[in-house]
């Protein structure tokens, strides 16, 4: 497993990577934009520049990219729904600027409360922001959510029902949030439950479509329905599980990125580092 953390832009892009190299990360994740923001100017020749340079030189580390928070491709208001397309096209073709391979997005929220309805319009909604951001290749990783509210994604169901509706399941993949699925349900902190939740999410899902993970451990009790990460071993999950998890050959190479409160990712990666055989 790859380890890292999500890293802060606020010195601009290109100095994401020196973060990086301070936090012991091996892979980031960034918001290419601000994360409550629905739109911004297009970046500019030297900011992508910078960026490219600046990734060549730190040894071409994974990247990956979370969206903006406002963007419900799922909603049932038209209005909205339209927004969230462009928004999701703009952060698309940003990817494809800086050369970023995989941007992360959460399923959205049926808020009519239509599951089945809500997981169709966001397939659909995928289709039209590639279209509307010209076609880049970058890759959509749908994450796994806690399930608070209306939000989709909380099953793993959900998941495999989204990659089965769009054009091309080769341009799509999955993130597994440690906090989000425990919050959701599935009990991975018992040697039991652990080794039932992957073997849940490989027939439902497939193991093959796993790309990333998000590393965080859970404030809030298991089934809680409710997002709120914990810093790695002082949450309901526990330090354990973890090292089960970055030793579990199944997941060697993968990038998994820390999003834990408190902004200690380095002290968050050290304990991940310290738990590996």
């Amino acid at each position: 497993m790859i380890l890292g953390a999500h890293t802060g832009v606020e010195g601009g892009l290109h100095t994401v990577f020196d973060q990086a190299q301070r936090d012991g990360s091996s892979c980031i994740q960034i918001f290419s934009k601000p994360s409550q923001r629905w739109s911004v100017p297009p970046l500019s020749k030297q900011e992508i520049e910078s960026f490219r340079q600046a990734r060549r030189k730190a040894g071409d580390l994974p990247v990956l990219v979370h969206d903006s928070y406002l963007i419900n491709l799922a909603s049932p208001d038209p209005e909205r729904l339209e927004r969230s397309i462009e928004a999701y096209a703009q952060e698309l073709k940003r990817c494809a600027d800086l050369g970023i391979e995989d941007l992360n997005m959460h399923p959205g929220a049926a808020t009519d409360g239509d599951e089945a309805a809500g997981l169709q319009r966001c397939a659909d909604a995928f289709l039209e922001a590639y279209l509307l951001a010209g076609d880049p290749p970058v890759r959509t990783v749908i994450e796994a959510t806690a399930g608070q509210g209306t939000n989709l994604g909380y099953r793993f169901e959900h998941l495999r029902d989204l990659l089965a509706r769009v054009w091309d399941p080769d341009r799509f993949a999955v993130c597994i949030d440690t906090c989000h699925i425990f919050a959701a349900g599935y009990d991975w902190s018992t040697p039991e439950g652990y080794a039932q939740t992957f073997s849940d999410f490989d027939e439902i899902v497939g193991l093959d479509q796993l790309a990333w993970f998000h590393l965080n451990d859970s404030k809030k009790a298991l089934a809680s329905r409710v997002d709120r990460h914990a810093e790695i071993g002082r949450g309901e999950i526990g330090l354990e599980p973890f090292r089960w998890l970055v030793n579990d050959e199944r997941f060697a190479g993968l990038p998994a990125v820390l999003e834990t409160p408190n902004n200690r990712m380095r002290e968050n990666l050290e304990v991940l580092h310290s738990l590996v055989d």
